[in-house]
């Protein structure tokens, strides 16, 4: 489905900048293709909701050579641009939140340049950011497969001392592979 602006502000409460929103959303959605705007109740972490904007759906990253569509959604207040949207992984089924440096244990995302948020941020920069970061801590990894013995991600995501990540595989004897049979991520 196709966006236009004027559809886009017209979606959005009188509350927000709406031409300004609507032009930011925009941007985005021209770049990244697999994302859609909806207004929809946000739930803040005391419970409070209110109905907000979001930019909803995939991104795609690069991760050792291949490319994963990570799905989020960006939650946009009415103060924005004034303030950060506030930005989520929404795992599918199939996956799991890998919490760490930039992701919370809830799919919240917390990146360097939503603490430095001002004015001149915008919404494709963050984007092109949450991809970059993406690419070098994967957010999310794959559900283990009913009936194996379960094991989180964290435990099967290990870091080396390069910083690089890879995925740590135990073998059905219980014996260790080998540094080479490891599989990166």
């Amino acid at each position: 489905m196709s966006f236009r602006r004027e559809t886009i502000r017209k979606m959005l409460p009188k509350k927000y900048l709406r031409k300004h929103v609507a032009h930011e959303i925009h941007v985005a959605i021209t770049y990244f293709k697999n994302l859609v705007p909806v207004m929809d109740r946000y739930v803040y972490n005391d419970g409070t909701a209110k109905n907000m904007m979001s930019l909803t759906g995939t991104v795609p990253v690069v991760i050792s050579d291949r490319t994963y569509n990570i799905p989020i959604s960006l939650w946009i207040e009415e103060n924005y641009p004034l303030v950060p949207p506030v930005c989520y992984v929404n795992p599918t089924r199939e996956m799991m939140i890998v919490r760490g440096k930039y992701i919370s244990s809830n799919g919240e995302v917390q990146l360097p340049y939503l603490d430095s948020w001002n004015g001149q941020c915008d919404l494709v920069s963050l984007l092109q950011v949450m991809v970059a970061m993406f690419g070098e801590f994967p957010p999310v990894c794959k559900q283990p497969y009913p009936g194996h013995e379960q094991t989180s991600c964290s435990q099967q995501l290990q870091r080396k001392a390069d910083g690089s990540v890879y995925l740590s595989l135990s073998r059905e004897d219980d014996q260790p592979f080998k540094q080479e049979n490891e599989t990166s991520c």
